[in-house]
């Protein structure tokens, strides 16, 4: 059941964790929180940027159209993050299309008022620095992974990037709860549905991974990790 007060949400971005009540409470003033089903486009690229969003719950998927129309992943976003990424201070519009992977709720903060609230709380403005270098690292690395590795190798550092954000059980399993199709997959990594259901069998089959409507789960991540070389 999703809450339509911001404050206790707010506690949970790591941006905003140090603040004290009082900044706590202009921020609860200043944002909203809105629900979006999954697959709701939450923008658009080349739309106005007028607010900056921060994850409640939920996951986010930003992406650019290339010219010959197919949708090129920038990056997958979970509870706690904020997007855009860019543009602060510019009356540059939003850079790609955001949209919802599964039922989200957000934290909305008008652009303006999160620059005046960074200009007053250099600390903050030094998070989202830092956010952002880590953005512009994590792309760069997704450049050298579409440029250099194959359909293999991309699946699997798209596995293993997620995994890593989950605990093992007691016996190494990882559980990923992201309810994600075939074409949704296909799509993340830059291929076909055909050869991500080809992927999973093959993944099932050796005991290394396996995959249901609700989620999926890694049996070995030291296999996985290993297994495109050995393929």
């Amino acid at each position: 059941m999703y809450s339509n007060e911001p404050a206790a949400a707010l506690r949970s971005v790591p941006l905003f964790r140090n603040l004290d009540s009082e900044e706590l409470a202009y921020l609860n003033q200043i944002t909203v929180k809105r629900f979006f089903r999954k697959k709701s486009v939450i923008f658009s690229e080349g739309a106005e940027k007028t607010e900056v969003f921060f994850i409640a719950e939920g996951l986010v998927r930003t992406y650019k159209v290339t010219e010959n129309g197919n949708e090129q992943t920038v990056s997958l976003l979970r509870a706690g993050e904020m997007f855009p990424h860019v543009g602060f201070f510019h009356d540059d519009p939003y850079p790609a299309t955001a949209e919802a992977l599964i039922d989200t709720q957000l934290l909305i903060i008008p652009v303006h008022k999160f620059e005046q609230l960074m200009l007053q709380k250099p600390t903050i403005a030094v998070k989202v620095m830092k956010i952002l270098g880590e953005k512009i690292k994590e792309l760069q690395e997704r450049l050298q992974v579409f440029s250099a590795n194959t359909v293999d190798q991309r699946v699997i550092a798209f596995l293993c990037k997620l995994a890593e954000q989950y605990v093992p059980d007691k016996d190494g399993v990882i559980k990923i709860h992201i309810p994600m199709t075939h074409q949704e997959i296909a799509t993340l990594v830059g291929t076909t549905r055909e050869t991500i259901n080809r992927f999973f069998n093959r993944l099932q089959k050796e005991g290394v991974a396996a995959k249901n409507r609700t989620h999926i789960t890694i049996l070995n991540f030291d296999r996985l990790k290993q297994w495109s070389d050995a393929n």
